[in-house]
């Protein structure tokens, strides 16, 4: 199985220009073959809480319809990140699109505590199965929760996955933590970030890997956008920037 993490630089609140990121590298995750990619928290709309109510979408919005159709005409798995409405609760989501399914959400479950007052916490679990993989989602700050990972290894995931939002000031205390989770319950581990600036935090980029063993395989650079691919079959890791 191959898997990615996606990279990207977003722009404050301009859903077609991130959508236009989204698709160009999907196509490149598409053209080597990727079975999965991952993007970071509110991929979409960039980290921006004070926007997120007015950008809030129920998660079968048409908005999103595009990836649905690349994850069918090319039978690639594809998660994104966008706040999202559920009984009037806003909720940080990420939407998942797989080939021939219903689309599908997973929302974060821990909210870190500058999100309690605008965001609601999530009540699933999510984990994914492809190719005989099963592939378990989280969040950003689910992630500083160990009973978040501890039921991935009791659900039998093999991969553990991470669509953040990290600081300069932040990323080294999660780096940490993923290469644990990693070595804790031998898992692959990846994590997708943002590069630039988000919500007001100077982001570190460093989309990374970790091997079951817990040992760093593959991380991107703090200032381009592209993306992270990981063979689970070989440990093999390719590195591709945007140009």
């Amino acid at each position: 199985m191959k898997i990615s993490a996606a990279q990207i630089k977003p722009v404050k609140g301009d859903i077609l220009k991130n959508i236009e990121t989204h698709i160009l590298l999907i196509e490149t995750a598409v053209n080597k073959n990727v079975d999965l990619i991952i993007f970071p928290e509110l991929s979409i709309t960039g980290y921006e809480q004070e926007l997120a109510e007015r950008f809030s979408i129920q998660y079968d919005d048409p908005v999103l319809d595009i990836f649905q159709k690349m994850a069918d005409e090319n039978n690639i798995s594809i998660t994104v990140g966008m706040p999202t409405k559920s009984n009037d609760r806003l909720l940080i989501s990420s939407i998942i699109f797989q080939h021939g399914k219903e689309r599908e959400a997973y929302s974060k479950r821990n909210l870190f505590p500058t999100e309690t007052a605008v965001f609601s916490k999530g009540d699933s679990f999510c984990q994914l199965e492809i190719l005989q993989n099963k592939i378990s989602l989280a969040i950003c700050y689910d992630l500083s929760d160990p009973m978040h990972s501890q039921e991935a290894y009791r659900m039998g995931s093999n991969i553990y996955t991470a669509s953040v939002l990290n600081s300069v000031n932040g990323i080294d205390d999660d780096l940490f933590k993923l290469s644990d989770i990693a070595v804790k319950y031998h898992m692959n581990v990846l994590m997708a970030n943002f590069t630039g600036e988000s919500g007001g935090y100077k982001c570190a980029g460093k989309s990374s890997v970790w091997s079951t063993d817990g040992s760093l395989l593959g991380q991107l650079n703090s200032e381009d956008e592209g993306i992270l691919i990981l063979n689970t079959n070989n440990g093999q890791v390719e590195k591709i920037y945007l140009q």
